[in-house]
This record gives structure tokens, sequence and C-alpha cells, in this order.
């Protein structure tokens, strides 16, 4: 047997491996803030860093955010997973800056809807949700029923949209500008529509739990919000409640990829996979009031009634990602030029 010292002397000269499970590896994770990163940590990072060893941290903010950064260390990023809305992933992949996935390695692959997938498996869907309305019952007693109701002048002063720097503010330009008779080529309707509304709101939140604070501090009345965060929210006794506009709610599939650059790809596709399992898929759904993408996952009425669902999917509006992807910086031109000025 080697003495204490000899042994010593041997690692540090390189001559004895460690246990692979000895040196403990980190992923750095992108994520959304608040109640989504808290689900996360509940329903995805603990049990991958149990299985795994590996630990997790973590980086919150908003899609945007996430796409810039990155953009900014193109081939070189400082994550290892992210996660963004598909609008963004589909234009980091056309900038080929995340990795292909592959699902050799991923365990779960089978049990996943063919709609969550990317072009090429670029990057997967982890879940559905939708940008729709929610309002306060105790002061909002006649249920919304349409976009068009969050233009009553009642609202004024008392109601919170997004900015379009986050998923929120360009998908409701979009639902609106639709309403208006416009299309994609077009969002003069949607625009001139918007403009005067957002002078109007208590604010143009650019993240999503900047709303909770505003229901809380009874500022606002209702929003154009997402279902999930609502959910979330009134499970901890906020009085909130859903509405899913007849045009229909715009569905939002947030998706996770791996940036171009990691040296922990292999790391990465494990804890995409551990997203992708359908009993953590399904504590995350019942935690965050978000839809699955493994087929297997069976929901408790109470979720299914506030996440979108049988007639309320069917109604949805979904966007394609790689013509938002091009859309989208024009977009933001023209609602900075004329909706804040």
């Amino acid at each position: 047997m080697k003495s204490a010292s000899t042994l010593a002397a041997a690692i540090l000269a390189g001559s004895v491996a460690l246990p692979a499970a000895a040196v403990s590896q980190e992923l750095v994770l992108g994520a959304f803030g608040g109640s989504f990163a808290d689900n996360v940590q509940a329903c995805y990072i603990e049990p991958f860093e149990a299985e795994t060893g590996a630990s997790v941290l973590v980086k919150p903010a908003s899609s945007s955010q996430h796409a810039a950064a990155v953009r900014a260390t193109a081939g070189s990023s400082d994550m290892d997973v992210v996660f963004a809305d598909d609008a963004f992933a589909v234009q980091l992949m056309n900038e080929d800056l995340i990795e292909t996935l592959d699902r050799s390695k991923l365990i779960n692959a089978g049990e996943i809807v063919d709609g969550a997938w990317g072009a090429g498996d670029a990057y997967v869907a982890a879940m559905v949700g939708a940008t729709a309305i929610v309002y306060n019952p105790d002061k909002v007693t006649e249920p919304p029923t349409s976009w068009a109701d969050l233009f009553d002048e009642k609202y004024a002063g008392r109601i919170a949209i997004g900015d379009i720097s986050g998923t929120t503010g360009w998908q409701f330009l979009a639902a609106v500008n639709a309403m208006e008779g416009g299309d994609l080529d077009n969002i003069d309707p949607g625009i001139a529509k918007i403009e005067p509304l957002a002078k109007s709101a208590v604010l143009l939140y650019t993240q999503a739990d900047q709303v909770v604070s505003l229901f809380e501090r009874d500022e606002i009345d209702i929003a154009v919000w997402y279902p999930d965060r609502a959910g979330v929210a009134a499970q901890k006794g906020l009085p909130l409640a859903v509405a899913y506009p007849s045009e229909g709610g715009v569905a939002i599939r947030p998706t996770i990829s791996i940036p171009k650059g990691t040296e922990n790809v292999d790391l990465a596709h494990k804890f995409i996979d551990t997203v992708l399992d359908a009993e953590n898929q399904k504590c995350f759904s019942e935690r965050q009031f978000i839809g699955p993408v493994n087929r297997n996952v069976e929901l408790s009425d109470e979720v299914a009634a506030i996440v979108p669902s049988g007639e309320t999917v069917e109604n949805l509006m979904f966007l394609d990602p790689a013509v938002m992807s091009q859309k989208l910086p024009d977009w933001t031109r023209r609602w900075q030029r004329e909706v804040l000025r």
C-alpha cells in the first residue's frame, strides 16, 4: 500500500487518476427568472444534480437577453444550455450559434411530440404556453372575451402590456394586428391600435414577474400575460383568472438548446434529457401551469383548466418561428420609433 505522502505526490504528478464522480462538473444554464427558475430548480436541476453529481449555475434573463448573450460570445458561449422562446431559437439556429441535438443521447426523445423539434433538431420545445389575458376577478367582474376588450377606457391606467423585447409584447402586436385586418407583412394596423394603449398602460414590462408585483400592489386590474405565471401566482393566493380571447391566444413554445462553444456537450444533452423526462415534465407542468411536450404526461384537472388544452389549443395562433425571426428586428424598430415615442 502506498503511503499518504506517496499517494499525494502521485496525484500531483498526474499518475493517479481521480474517479470521475470526484471531479464535480458545473453546467451553466440560461433560464427565465422568477417562478420559472424556482420550478426549473425543483423539477429539473435537483434530479439532474442527484443523478450526475454535477452542479448547475443558473443565469436568469429573458429570451432576447439570452439570445444576445449567445450572439455576443459566438462560438465560445459561457452557457451550456439555454431556454429561449422559439423565434429566438430560430435566430440562433440561422446564425449557426447552437449545436444540433443528438437524439441518440436523449433517452426520452421517442416520447416527445413531433411538433416540439426544431428544424434539423437544432432545438426542442420544452413546454407549450400562451400569451393571453390575465385579470383580477375581484375588480373585473365581467370576464374579457376578446383582445378588443383591453382597449376599453375603463382599463386606462389599470393595465400592463409587454414591451416588444419580450414574448408577450410582439405576440400581442401580432394578435391585435390580425384582429385589425393586418398581416405579418403589414403591421400598420397593430401599431396604430396599440400606440394609445401603451401610453395609458401602467407599465410596458420587460420581465414577466414584474406583473406579479403590479397585481400585488393593486396597481393594475388586467394584463396581457402568461397563464402559467398567473396560475402559479393564483396558487399562492393572488386573485387572478385567465381568459383566452375568442380570436385565440398566441402559442408559446419555450425551447431548450445548446450554444456552440460549450465544452460540456454530453452533460448538456443529459440535462436536456432530464427536462424531457415524463415525471419531471409533469412536476414542472403542475408547478408552473404550463403544457408538457412529453406525450406520456397526464395533468391534474386544476392545471388542465388553465394551460392551453383541447379547444383552447386548437384556437391558438401558432406563428412560424422562422418567419418571426425575420420579422422581429423590423417590428422592434417600428415599436421603438412609433409606440415608445
